[in-house]
Formats: structure tokens, C-alpha cells, sequence
């Protein structure tokens, strides 16, 4: 999905005679590692196949983000040369046909929120819908979801696929094993059909040991279709045998249906960890009075908390370490740090994305409180070292900022 590997061989042709080794260069040379994680000759995809009724394609969860606005640049967009986004919500884009199906623009506003979450905002955000020559055969419509880089522009991190029936079908042909769904109906439907059945006693005496397998392809084959066949030719060909109208009785009755088989239609949601990744840190990356800090979303952090004593001297360590290891046994990724200045120490910490710094001090020593630090803000509280636990569970799980705690 994040290589479009039909472009490279067209370069590789303008630029080479046709031969396997010849592109395989070209194809290497393209995907260059100097390009980060944006480009790889290998990359991890995370993706789902979310399988759904083609018939019946209603999305129940379609509440939830109907109001969700997204940044739309679609088919008709981009075959008239504009690649500017158009804001819509998501019942919005239904409602004009930009998304076809409910289901992908349910994952669509779903990728939206997520990358919201990894910190990147909604305005350097965009889906791009792909042209026809740029998908997949088998795609009825693709959205790459991408985000905009400062070195790269916009870059996909993720695709919203709707790709029809092709999977299952290409299995069903491939493996003769039946992949249908079945759907009950809410009691069942009483409905008239018209079916071909083999005149078995002609069929016997004309087609002799071919008869029995005659017999079954007549079965097999659709009535609509053999009634048409016979309207215009007068005759079927089956497996070479020419079968006429006297070799099968069309016959109308009636069933009792208590649902239906059906082949699903696939959407898929598949994203990049990579570049996920290499996004992540890029907006996360900060400067503030000359000093690095990586505001990293608070859930993502490897490390939760630091534990810091102001100076390792006077048992402001050997409290520290207690502190330390209390937080470890409350499964709290945190870490402990007691080289160079604070300052120093503070810098480290910003620097790693760590978004709560505990400093043990003199004072601690006193009345057993510490100062805790924000990351993102430089403001300091003062707590009780009972309060600490609770307090670290309510910021790391919410927005609120430390001074709202």
C-alpha cells in the first residue's frame, strides 16, 4: 500500500533496457533507506479485513462519528488538478458520494481520532482518494489517510480500502471451498422459483454413459441462463454436448428460505507502524528556549514517571530509591536518575518525553511531599508522597494538566 511499485517499473523501463535484474536494481535504488522510515525495504503494516453484507451495508455504528469532520480531497478533486482539501463531515461525504460505503467512512473517521490521539493535529491531516490508475484492480475506491512532514509533504500513513468481493471469491475459485455467510431472516419467506431439471430418462437414452454427468452440469447451471441460451440458439452446450430443450423440464415451485447465502464485501483499514512512528516523533519534537523537549502523547511515553533527589547526598537518595521502587511494584513505567545537576536531570527527562518529573528535596525529608514537574508546561506542585500513585493515574490517563490536578 505505501509502495507503488507499477510507478517504479515504469521508471525502471525509461530508464533501462526490460530485464529481472536490471529492474530489481532499479526497484532497490528506488526504495532507498535514506529516506528513513518513510521508505523501507521492509515495513510493518497493521491492518483488519472487516467483512459486511454488500446487499445490506447499513453501518450501525455510523452514530458515533457522523458528525466527525474529515479533510477530503476526492476522485472528482483530483481529476480536475485540485488537490486542496474540502472539510465535510462524515454523513456529509455519504451524503455526496465522496465515500461510497458506510463502513469506510465509519474506519476513515476512526483513523482520524487515532492520529488525533498520537498528537498530530486535524489541519496537518488529509485522505486523498486514488485515482483509478493508482489503485489496486480490485479496489472499488481507496483513501490514503496522510499527514503532512516537514522534510517529506504529505505522506500516507494509512489506506481506508474498499475491495469489493476479489479476496473471497479469488479464494472460493482457488480452493473449491464454500466462503459464503449466511444470514437468517426474521422468519422465513415463502418464495417461487424456477428450476431446471434433467429429462433423465432421454438424457439416458441419448448421451448413453455420458448421461449421469450431463445430468449434474444441467443442475448446476442457472435456469435464467438456460432459458435464455434455448430463446436465442436453441440449444446449450455443455462440456461440448449439445443439450436441447427436450433434455430438461423447466419447472416453477415453491421454497421456504430462512435467510440467505451471500458473499462479503471486505473494507480494509491498514496502517504503517513505521511511519506512525516517525510521525509521532516528528510532531512531538519540540523547542523550547533552546532546550529539546519531546512532547510525546502521555500514553505513548516508554517512561511515565522519573524519580530525581536533588542532590545524591544527606539520604535524599536512599528516600528517593524507596519512592522508586514503591512506584515499580505499582507497575508504573518510571526510572531513577541522580547524575549531574537537576537541571541537567530536568533537561534529560524533557528530552526522552517523560511527562511527570518527582524531585525528592530537603523538604521531603521534613514533611514527606515532593515536587512534582510537567514536562509540557515547566509547572511545579507540591504532593504528598501518599498522593503520588493517584495522581499519576489521573494525568497519564487524561488531558488535564498538572495544575488542574
Amino acid at each position: 500500500m505505501f509502495v507503488d511499485f507499477s510507478r517504479m517499473y515504469e521508471k525502471a523501463r525509461e530508464r533501462i533496457p526490460l530485464g529481472i535484474a536490471q529492474i530489481g536494481q532499479a526497484l532497490r535504488n528506488e526504495i532507498s533507506p535514506r529516506q528513513g522510515p518513510v521508505r523501507l525495504r521492509e515495513f510493518t503494516i497493521m491492518e483488519f479485513e472487516f467483512f459486511f453484507d454488500p446487499e445490506d451495508p447499513k453501518c450501525d455504528r455510523l452514530g458515533e462519528v457522523e458528525n466527525e469532520r474529515l479533510r477530503l480531497v476526492p476522485l472528482e478533486f483530483r481529476e480536475k488538478g485540485a488537490e486542496e482539501p474540502i472539510e465535510l463531515t462524515v454523513a456529509e461525504a455519504l451524503n455526496r458520494g465522496y465515500i461510497k460505503q458506510p463502513w469506510a467512512a465509519y474506519f476513515m473517521a476512526l483513523s482520524k481520532q487515532f492520529v488525533l490521539e498520537l498528537g498530530i493535529p486535524p489541519d496537518k491531516q488529509r485522505f486523498h482518494e486514488k485515482l483509478q490508475t493508482e489503485r489496486a484492480h480490485y479496489s472499488a475506491q481507496t483513501y490514503d489517510h496522510q499527514v503532512q512532514l516537514d522534510r517529506w509533504g504529505w505522506v500516507e500513513l494509512a489506506g481506508n480500502a474498499y475491495r469489493t468481493d476479489f479476496d473471497l471469491q479469488g479464494h472460493i475459485k482457488a480452493s473449491g471451498v464454500d466462503l459464503t455467510a449466511f444470514k437468517a431472516y426474521d422468519g422465513p419467506i415463502k418464495k417461487k422459483l424456477k428450476v431446471a431439471i434433467p429429462d433423465n430418462a432421454t438424457i439416458g437414452r441419448e448421451f448413453k454413459e455420458h448421461a449421469s454427468d450431463i445430468a449434474k452440469r444441467i443442475l448446476q447451471t442457472d435456469v435464467r441462463m438456460i432459458e435464455q441460451t434455448f430463446a436465442e440458439k436453441g440449444f446449450l452446450s455443455l462440456d461440448g454436448f449439445k443439450i436441447l430443450p427436450r433434455h430438461v423440464r423447466i419447472q416453477e415451485k415453491e421454497i421456504s428460505e430462512a435467510g440467505k447465502r451471500y458473499v462479503p464485501h471486505v473494507i480494509e483499514p491498514s496502517f504503517g507502524a513505521e511511519r506512525l512512528v516517525y510521525a509521532v516523533l516528528e510532531y512531538a519534537y519540540s523547542i523550547v528556549k533552546d532546550r529539546v523537549v519531546l512532547k510525546i502523547p502521555r500514553d505513548l511515553a516508554p517512561v511515565q514517571a522519573i524519580i530525581l533527589p536533588l542532590v545524591s547526598k544527606d539520604g535524599l537518595d536512599g528516600k528517593a530509591r524507596e519512592l522508586y521502587q514503591k512506584l515499580l511494584k505499582k507497575k508504573i513505567d518510571v526510572e531513577y536518575d541522580e547524575s549531574g545537576s537537576i537541571g541537567r536531570r530536568y533537561a534529560r527527562a524533557d528530552e526522552t518525553g517523560i511527562p511527570i518529573a518527582v524531585t525528592i528535596d530537603y523538604q521531603t525529608m521534613k514533611d514527606d511531599t515532593v515536587t512534582l514537574r510537567e514536562r509540557d508546561t515547566w509547572i511545579q506542585k507540591r504532593c504528598k508522597i501518599s498522593e503520588i500513585t493517584n495522581i499519576l493515574d489521573r494525568y497519564l490517563s487524561s488531558g488535564a494538566t498538572l495544575e488542574a490536578l
